[in-house]
């Protein structure tokens, strides 16, 4: 049986979760403002001891990827790869897109979110980037990417040959509610991105020996990092 520590810092949530054989044992979670940097390692410890299961008991540590939040991104792997390091065991990445898709399926199966002709539809995660930007990417619902990960710009364009197709095009994520409107047609879900969504695919990951070099890995920004200047006066 594998226990994999589970890390998703990618948005505003920090969250991490613990699991078995990719079902999930204990979740922590918050959406109280950007302080990952203090909040992963609590919320690693609690899980740890709430469990009673020790660090050396552990067969992978899994983190989401990316795209997202540069700094919530480097929050994650740094710690992730750290904790590898420290305690030599295999880091698994997996797209934050991927996983956000994952916590959707969950989230339909358990009743939680309601979509007409679900098995037809195609799932858009998003993630919020800047004004009306997203990274984004069109799934089916068996979680098969059917388009490659973008930084889109919204337009009433924009997916369009998935959303003219006749099947529901089911948008969620923490930069799908600025996109509704201008993406007529779309059935907004809400989905928030989570560890639990990496439990599944990190044991697919670590059962077909997909794991990451940890001196080498570095998270999937898409972007590049972009440095701004405050308007506001100093002095």
């Amino acid at each position: 049986m594998s226990l994999i520590l589970c890390i998703e810092t990618g948005t505003d949530i920090c969250s991490v979760g613990i699991a078995r054989d990719g079902v999930l044992l204990s979740l922590r979670e918050s959406d109280e403002g950007r302080d990952h940097a203090r909040k992963v390692g609590v919320f690693v410890d609690e899980l740890l001891r709430e469990t009673g299961i020790a660090p050396d008991d552990l067969d992978a540590v899994a983190v989401g990827k990316g795209p997202g939040s540069y700094t919530g991104l480097r929050i994650g792997v740094s710690f992730a790869k750290g904790l590898c390091y420290g305690l030599q065991k295999p880091l698994v990445a997996v797209g934050s897109l991927d996983a956000l898709v994952e916590v959707a399926r969950e989230d339909y199966e358990a009743g939680i979110i309601s979509v007409d002709d679900w098995d037809a539809a195609r799932l858009c995660p998003m993630v919020d980037a800047r004004r009306m930007e997203v990274y984004a990417q069109v799934f089916d619902t068996q979680g098969q990417p059917l388009t490659e990960v973008s930084a889109e710009v919204i337009t009433e364009e924009s997916f369009a040959a998935y959303r003219r197709d006749g099947r529901p095009f089911v948008i969620f994520g923490s930069g799908a509610r600025k996109c509704a409107e201008v993406l007529k047609g779309a059935t907004l879900v809400e989905v928030t991105p989570s560890a639990r969504g990496l439990a599944r695919l990190a044991q697919q990951a670590l059962d077909a020996g997909r794991t990451e070099d940890i001196a080498y890995f570095e998270p999937f920004y898409l972007k590049d990092f972009v440095v701004t200047t405050s308007k506001k006066r100093l002095f």
